[in-house]
């Protein structure tokens, strides 16, 4: 089990605009709260079992899926550094940061 999350700056925004852009379109917190707890939760997974997530064609790099978003993460040191969190119906190619 990896001690500690790190997030990258890159998460970090993705995060913020994913929550913002439902917020402005749903004219409500609530969905955002309650994918923001999807996410959080996923993370938590993880963190337990960081090899269950599946591997990319980026070296180290693992993915985990929730619905329409993929956390892009990497084990290292005892830490699971948090790369980016992409919304899959996005051109693939907008993917950078990995």
């Amino acid at each position: 089990m990896a001690a500690r999350v790190v997030w990258s700056a890159n998460a970090k925004h993705d995060l913020k605009e994913i929550l913002a852009y439902w917020v402005y379109r749903n004219k409500s917190k609530t969905y955002s709260k309650k994918l923001n707890y999807l996410i959080n939760k996923a993370i938590e997974e993880i963190v337990m079992y960081p090899k269950a997530g599946k591997l990319t064609s980026v070296k180290d790099v693992r993915a985990k899926i929730i619905g329409d978003y993929t956390i892009f993460f990497e084990e290292k040191n005892n830490k699971i550094y948090l790369l980016r969190i992409w919304d899959t119906r996005q051109n693939p190619e907008r993917l950078t940061g990995l």
